[in-house]
């Protein structure tokens, strides 16, 4: 079974946030970094990887993302630092 990834950029201030759902987290990574895969993240450079959730089916990495985007930010942004504490930018 193919493995979906869960993920949240941020810009280099890390006050903005995107939480995006993929297959393949390093070709949408890169998608991200060359201003292809969503005008929000190219309008507000949102490129940094923070966090990644990984799933074994893609309806729940769907509803994860669902969910996620429906937080309050500071509830994402505990989230994070639960994991990456700092808000470094992850290498995937």
């Amino acid at each position: 079974m193919k493995k979906s990834f869960v993920y949240i950029l941020t810009n280099k201030y890390r006050t903005t946030f995107y939480i995006g759902v993929t297959s393949n987290l390093s070709k949408r990574l890169m998608e991200h970094y060359e201003g292809t895969a969503s005008k929000f993240t190219k309008k507000y450079n949102v490129i940094d990887l923070i966090y990644f959730e990984e799933f074994s089916d893609i309806d729940q990495a769907i509803a994860r993302e669902k969910q996620l985007k429906n937080w309050h930010k500071e509830w994402k942004i505990n989230l994070i630092k639960m994991l990456n504490p700092k808000l470094e930018t992850l290498d995937y």
